[in-house]
């Protein structure tokens, strides 16, 4: 079986694989400091809830986006495993071609989403993470990594808007009733999600429009993407478990 793992700026998402079969997946958060033991425990207690032995994960693989974790779960996956994980980074097999100037910039989340984009939904396709960050990424139909656009999101966006402000309250993210807001909360609630609405459409259309694929399939996926794909019509699929497979799918290539 094997642990993909993905480690983001607010969570590491991981899901168990056997063979094709997404079997579970757990999340635990980033931002707390943890040992090599803290990781291996954890990871070991999930096998346990499935009644499996910690023998019968024989295969990692790892995409991050924060360095200064890595250590510690690198070593609790290598001590309590017995097995050295993959890290997703410059120079791993894809199948993917990264056509832009610098790829070594290009983020290792942002690489497994367009792998399990093109490789589950061909290409032309467009591929929008909406994480701690929200990032656009276009594949083009022979599979080229060819351009993206990044930007805050909509959590930071709410976020910043309570802190910075000096009488401005912390709100839910939440689909508001109307963009008519009656009172502080809703107004914020509805200019935050009514304006994330907007962004996405535009920067599709014009993804669209600048790149000559104006039927490209539009893949969403993260924590709020769900929310974004129930209220617009430019978005075709959404797909919850889109990055793991894409980890899957890439330690597939290396074998």
């Amino acid at each position: 079986m094997l642990f993909a793992i993905d480690v983001g700026n607010t969570n590491i998402t991981i899901g168990l694989f056997d063979g094709e079969k997404l079997e579970k997946t757990f999340r635990m958060t980033t931002g707390v400091s943890r040992t090599s033991d803290e990781f291996g425990v954890f990871l070991g207690d999930l096998l346990r809830m499935r009644n499996l032995p910690l023998e019968a994960v024989d295969e990692a693989i790892i995409a991050s986006v924060v360095p200064n974790i890595m250590h510690s779960l690198i070593n609790g996956i290598k001590k309590y495993f017995k097995i050295n994980p993959l890290i997703v980074e410059p120079g791993i097999k894809t199948g993917i071609n990264i056509s832009i100037p610098n790829p070594k910039q290009l983020g290792a989340d942002r690489i497994v989403d367009a792998v399990a984009a093109y490789h589950l939904y061909g290409g032309p396709v467009l591929v929008i993470d909406f994480g701690t960050a929200t990032t656009y990424d276009l594949i083009s139909q022979d599979g080229a990594f060819v351009a993206g656009a990044i930007s805050p999101g909509m959590r930071l966006i709410a976020n910043a808007l309570w802190r910075d402000t000096a009488k401005l309250p912390e709100i839910e993210i939440k689909v508001p009733e109307t963009v008519l807001g009656k009172d502080t909360i809703s107004s914020m609630q509805a200019g935050v999600f009514m304006g994330y609405i907007g962004q996405t459409e535009y920067i599709v259309k014009r993804m669209k429009d600048e790149s000559g694929y104006p039927n490209m399939k539009v893949i969403a996926t993260g924590g709020l993407g769900k929310m974004i794909y129930e209220n617009t019509d430019c978005i075709d699929v959404y797909d919850p478990d889109l990055t793991l497979h894409g980890l899957r799918i890439i330690m597939e290539k290396q074998k």
